[in-house]
């Protein structure tokens, strides 16, 4: 049993999510559902997913919460094929885009991102770190090789 779970709340739309997420994500499952009536939010969906070997719990409770940038969730990408591929499925709103973050169709934000960023933002050298930054600053989708070069300073 996995310790700490995310538990995101939806207005209606927990199961929808779960079939779509699980769509995106490979080997994804959702592992369970659960209706409970007569509730202080009416009727609840409870469905838990894993993606990436990450469970969730998706809840449709009605519109109490959105959710919000405060909270997002990091998926590392090995190549730039994972980043479009990823970016594609699940951006859906192209103004919230920056930096490697989005927003898909329930308003959740993600951080597509490379691996090998978190390797250059290690680098004891602080220039290329800044060269770095100041490169994905610019950047909504991020580009390896793009920051590859001003990692070298090219």
């Amino acid at each position: 049993m996995q310790r700490i779970v995310p538990h995101l709340w939806f207005d209606k739309e927990a199961k929808e999510a779960a079939e779509f997420y699980t769509s995106v994500f490979p080997k994804a499952k959702i592992k369970d559902t659960a209706t409970l009536h007569n509730t202080p939010s009416g009727t609840v969906d409870i469905v838990t997913i894993e993606l990436l070997g990450q469970e969730f719990m998706l809840l449709s409770a009605g519109p109490l919460f959105k959710f919000n940038e405060a909270v997002s969730f990091i998926v590392n990408c090995d190549t730039q094929e994972e980043i479009d591929y990823y970016w594609e499925k699940l951006s859906a709103s192209p103004e919230a885009e920056q930096c490697g973050w989005l927003k898909d169709r329930y308003g959740l934000s993600w951080q597509i991102v490379p691996t090998v960023m978190k390797e250059m933002m290690k680098d004891k050298d602080d220039r290329k770190r800044a060269r770095v930054t100041e490169a994905f600053l610019t950047m909504k989708k991020l580009d390896i090789a793009t920051l590859q070069r001003a990692y070298k300073g090219e």
